[in-house]
């Protein structure tokens, strides 16, 4: 779909959640219309920057997609949205979203768009999974209703570890169009040193660097536990949801290993149902 002719109203958003195959969508379908709804356009609007970041087209052409969407975004706020975001912008309004938070995403899609991403260092890679995962939890957080302070520790946290289980489900994935998000420093503390996506995620001493990014990963899991213990539990249903999903995915990955032949990681169905009914139900 053309990002250009995008169609974001609730109808639309609904049938593009509900085809696309993501984990989140399970979380959404348990909120009140109102949240559902704005995380229903949330969610369309990070999909419409990550299909532009990951997209064929030449880089130029994706970094002007994206600061039309920055633009698009900066009318939102003025008052004088695009037809197709005229909902977004209400629900901006009613769950008061932060400019900031849906220009960090366009930032954090822009690093992908500007160039291979190939073994960042420790700072660039935290800053990456605050801009495409964090930041996405900040504007989640306010519709879930949540305080502000653990609001933003809870996206700071979770973020990050649903961003480390992506980057370790997907190695081979990533290494196919020429991206490595694994650190640079645990990658030479294993004495690998080459800056092909290709050769890393072949190298003998790949499970031990990937070891230590579950450690890593596990324990923003269990950050994200802490602060949901301690918030009322109709705030953190949908959260709850995401991080059991999200957990069950690094359980998996962590089970096929890192060796290789490297198998793809499948959803347990039964096992995500559970889930659902486990933070939705009871």
């Amino acid at each position: 779909m053309a990002v250009s002719n995008l169609v974001v109203d609730d109808t639309e958003t609904d049938a593009a959640a509900a085809t696309s195959g993501s984990s989140f969508y399970l979380a959404m379908r348990i909120l009140p219309a109102a949240q559902r709804d704005a995380m229903y356009q949330v969610y369309a609007f990070c999909r419409a920057v990550d299909d532009i970041a990951d997209s064929d087209l030449p880089r130029a052409e994706r970094a002007a997609g994206l600061e039309r969407w920055r633009a698009d975004i900066d009318a939102c706020y003025a008052g004088a949205p695009r037809a197709s975001l005229r909902a977004l912008t209400r629900h901006i309004h009613t769950f008061h979203l932060q400019r900031d938070d849906f220009h960090a995403m366009i930032d954090g899609m822009a690093m992908d768009a500007a160039a291979d991403i190939c073994a960042p260092d420790e700072d660039t890679l935290d800053l990456y999974c605050d801009r495409v995962a964090s930041a996405a939890g900040r504007l989640s957080v306010r519709i879930f209703g949540m305080q502000e302070e653990p609001g933003r520790r809870l996206a700071h946290h979770l973020g990050r570890a649903l961003q480390l289980t992506n980057i370790l489900r997907d190695i081979d994935e990533d290494a196919g169009i020429n991206r490595c998000y694994l650190p640079r420093e645990l990658l030479a503390l294993e004495g690998i040193a080459t800056a092909t996506p290709g050769v890393i995620a072949d190298d003998p001493s790949l499970p031990r660097v990937c070891a230590k990014l579950v450690t890593r990963a596990r324990e923003h899991f269990a950050q994200a536990d802490a602060i949901m213990d301690a918030v009322p539990r109709n705030q953190v249903r949908a959260p709850r949801i995401m991080s059991g999903v999200y957990r069950c995915l690094l359980d998996r990955t962590v089970e096929r290993g890192f060796d290789l032949p490297r198998t793809k990681v499948s959803k347990p169905r039964a096992r995500l149902l559970w889930i659902v009914a486990r933070y939705a139900f009871f």
